[in-house]
Order: structure tokens, then C-alpha cells, then sequence
């Protein structure tokens, strides 16, 4: 489990944008003169901007790298992402979000992209696997913990990487945040910074609705 999770830190996903073709039409020769501009032509309007169509689903969180494969994405719900990947061979699923907000003690402190993760991979019959990238190396045999309505679960703590201490604890934990809201992670790393990072909730449930779905 540390192996797989620990090889997702790699380069991000590359998003590739579509180009349009540009089409050309043949120049037809006009014989008569053109007609005088006038002598004090109007300036032209600019054209206003086109407004934001209604209902646009955001971007989904770029997806790091699983194994040297790029993820496929099935969806973006909310602020979650749900991708799919089959590293060696092996397909897993997984619903992905980036922090919202993020603060470090000292303040301003660098720090590696940070990941929430709920992953599924059936040839290990594993569901719903609580995991965290924390975008730094932790201080050694320190723990980490969630916070959620009211409610903290302690997390063990290898290099950037962290997963619920009592595994049993995933499918309470996991329920209670398809309900929404916001979660908080807290660490703190190998050179003594503390962090905190609140993730939304939003759209949560439906990203796992698809990687179960994927991923039975």
C-alpha cells in the first residue's frame, strides 16, 4: 500500500487542449473600385466579452502521476475529481481534491502540492482507502490527523504520505463525508513546520458514486 501511494508523487498530470481547425475561404477578384472611407469614419465598439455560460462545471484537480501512468478522468463533481489508472496492470479508482485553503506555522513556508485521496483497487479487494500526500517529508514517527464534525482520526505517518491509523475507522469516516462540508488535515513536517489544510466536501459523494462504479 505505502509503494503505490508513495509512487503517485509524480509529475502532474498533462492537461491537452483541443485546437480548432481554422478554415479558409478563396479570394474572389472585385473589379470595381471600393467605395471612399469616409472622412471621419466612427471608432468601432469593442465587442463586450461573452459571459460565462450557466451551470460551467469547474476544472478538475490536476492528478499526479500513478506509477508512471497518467490517470484517465471519469468526472469532475464539485471540487473532486474521479480518475482511473491501471499501474502495472492493476486498475484502480480513486476520487481526488486539492486543498482550498492551506497555512503553515511559521508562516509562508514552502511546500509540495498537497492530495486527499479515496481510493479503490479491487485486485486487492481494497475500498474506499483513506490516504493523504501532505506535500512534505513529516517529522519522523509523527502523526497526522482528520478532523470532521467535531470528530479526529489519527493518521501514521510515512515520508509525504499518511493513512488512517485504524483502518476500520475508513467506512465511518468515509460515510461522514459524503455528507459535506469541510475536513482538516494537520501535520506537521521534518523541519517543524505545522500545516493545516481544510478540504470542501463538495461533490464528494458523486465523485465516489463514479469510481464505485468503475472500479466494483
Amino acid at each position: 500500500m505505502g509503494n503505490l501511494l508513495r509512487a503517485i508523487f509524480g509529475t502532474s498530470l498533462l492537461l491537452v487542449a483541443a485546437i480548432a481547425p481554422v478554415s479558409w475561404s478563396s479570394a474572389q477578384t472585385n473589379t470595381q473600385e471600393a467605395p471612399a472611407a469616409p472622412a471621419n469614419p466612427k471608432p468601432s465598439k469593442p465587442k463586450p466579452k461573452p459571459k460565462p455560460k450557466p451551470g460551467a462545471e469547474p476544472a478538475a484537480p490536476a492528478a499526479p502521476n500513478v506509477g508512471g501512468v497518467q490517470p484517465t478522468l471519469l468526472g469532475t463533481y464539485g471540487d473532486w475529481g474521479a480518475y482511473t489508472a491501471s499501474p502495472g496492470g492493476k486498475k484502480m479508482c480513486f476520487a481526488l481534491a486539492k486543498p482550498g485553503k492551506s497555512e503553515t506555522v511559521p508562516p509562508n513556508r514552502p511546500r509540495d502540492p498537497a492530495y486527499f485521496f479515496i481510493s479503490s483497487r479491487p485486485a486487492e479487494k481494497v475500498k474506499d482507502e483513506v490516504s493523504i500526500i501532505i506535500g512534505y517529508g513529516f517529522r519522523p514517527n509523527s502523526e497526522a490527523t482528520i478532523e470532521l464534525a467535531g470528530t479526529t482520526y489519527a493518521m501514521y505517518t510515512q515520508n509525504d504520505g499518511a493513512w488512517l491509523k485504524n483502518a476500520a475507522e475508513e467506512p465511518r469516516l468515509v460515510e461522514a463525508m459524503r455528507k459535506g462540508g469541510d475536513v482538516t488535515i494537520k501535520g506537521e513536517s521534518a523541519r517543524n513546520t505545522a500545516t493545516v489544510d481544510v478540504y470542501s466536501l463538495k461533490g464528494l459523494a458523486q465523485a465516489l458514486d463514479k469510481v464505485a462504479e468503475e472500479c466494483q
